[in-house]
């Protein structure tokens, strides 16, 4: 996966999903890939970024078209059992919020 996601010119949305991890992680690496590659193959979907620190904190945003495209990402049969496996195991806590990308600005050398 590249280290930026590369999104069209804005307006789209950004869902950002950052949680804390619980100390059962087994298992978790793999369903993380596999939603990866599950959200690619849905309409509306633009790209996605993630990081973790040491301390178990994680952060993925991931890009959309729509808000549409959202929800039946949110819908999808697997992302829902994956996403109830990780309320029950892998993390300790979440939030999730739902942004409008107004502008997006970028810089690399």
């Amino acid at each position: 996966m590249a280290a930026f996601a590369e999104t069209p010119d804005p307006p789209y949305y950004a869902v950002i999903f950052t949680r804390l991890a619980s100390t059962d992680a087994a298992g978790y690496a793999e369903a993380a890939d596999r939603m990866v590659e599950l959200a690619a193959r849905q309409p509306g979907f633009l790209g996605v970024e993630s990081t973790s620190d040491d301390v178990g904190v994680g952060i993925t945003v991931s890009y959309w078209e729509t808000e549409d495209a959202i929800a039946a990402w949110k819908s999808d049969v697997e992302h829902t059992a994956t996403r109830d496996t990780g309320r029950a195991r892998w993390y300790d806590g979440y939030e999730l919020r739902v942004a409008r990308v107004e502008r997006a600005y970028n810089w690399r050398r």
